[in-house]
């Protein structure tokens, strides 16, 4: 690439990180009306964009496109710009799981996923489009807004900056109301009370209604779930270290082989564990991606609809 000033670099790496968020929107907004047939804004801001592509495609220009460091190979590029989107998507679902006691999105039923979070086919997808970004669209991102008057490109740069900060702050806050629905409802499994979230976001303003439709496949996971959860695999850890205390007893010869100690100690460890594969199987929608509860929650009906759409 050409040689640009700090600032310039800076300056163009924000607006390829909004165009690109954007694109990911669009992509994003078209898969969905390919399988829905309607419009669904998708994405964690409210508005047209997804961040998550924007950092991925600054994070590959700025690792192997040239800028700071040589030119990567077509290799390096492929693996790097896999390695760094699949981190991202990776943790970004533990981030927004974590901060608000849901899981977004899920490939357990994808191959070679690793723990739902990412799968082989997104990760071979995203190394084909840093080829293709590093190579081709990011030389003409700084040939055209590396060549524009500075004032502007600084002005350009800090509208982008301004808006998403106001964006994510807004955004932020409406996720903790449905945090806060989230924990507060009463439920035994995470199918139960997804379905119930869904359903009271439904009746809320305009900007809840949208979360329930960007997430369809949102697993509610309140914190009370979460807490027991923790609770059973520190008892299997707690029966765990107490069966092998037993048998090194038994090994020191301090204890028979058929020592009582060693039976009760083997028969807690069953039984939390059998407690943990419970816990963990509530907190988990077993069915294929096609279980998107947003076929389950259709739009909301006008009021003139609903008396007719009762008596039905």
């Amino acid at each position: 690439m050409m040689s640009f000033s700090f600032p310039t670099i800076l300056c163009v790496l924000t607006i390829e990180f909004f165009c690109f968020s954007v694109l990911g929107w669009i992509m994003e907004v078209t898969l969905k009306y390919i399988q829905f047939h309607r419009f669904i804004n998708r994405g964690f801001l409210i508005g047209p964009y997804c961040p998550i592509y924007g950092f991925g495609t600054v994070g590959v220009t700025v690792l192997v496109g040239g800028l700071f460091i040589r030119h990567g190979t077509v290799g390096e590029i492929f693996l790097v710009g896999m390695i760094i989107c699949g981190a991202l998507e990776y943790f970004t679902s533990w981030y927004m799981e974590k901060l608000f006691h849901a899981r977004w999105w899920d490939y357990s039923t994808k191959p070679m996923n690793l723990n739902g979070r990412i799968w082989i086919g997104n990760l071979l997808l995203f190394g084909l489009a840093s080829v293709l970004i590093v190579d081709g669209v990011a030389p003409f991102f700084f040939r055209v807004f590396g060549g524009m008057n500075a004032f502007w490109l600084h002005v350009f740069a800090i509208a982008i900056v301004a808006l998403l900060l106001a964006d994510g702050c807004a955004s932020h806050f409406l996720m903790n109301l449905v945090k806060r629905e989230i924990d507060s409802q009463e439920g035994d499994n995470t199918e139960e009370i997804s379905l119930q979230v869904h359903a009271l976001l439904r009746n809320r303003n305009m900007l809840m209604r949208r979360i329930t439709q960007a997430y369809p496949n949102l697993q509610a996971r309140p914190k009370s779930m979460i807490r027991q959860l923790k609770h059973a695999r520190k008892q299997v850890s707690q029966a765990r270290k107490e069966l092998k205390h037993a048998l090194d007893q038994v090994a020191k010869g301090a204890l028979p082989s058929h020592n009582e100690a060693i039976q009760t100690a083997s028969n807690r460890l069953h039984a939390c564990r059998n407690q943990l594969r419970e816990l963990q199987r509530r907190l988990v929608i077993r069915r294929d991606e096609d279980f998107e509860l947003l076929k389950r929650t259709p739009p909301v009906e006008s009021e003139k609809d609903k008396p007719a759409a009762q008596n039905r």
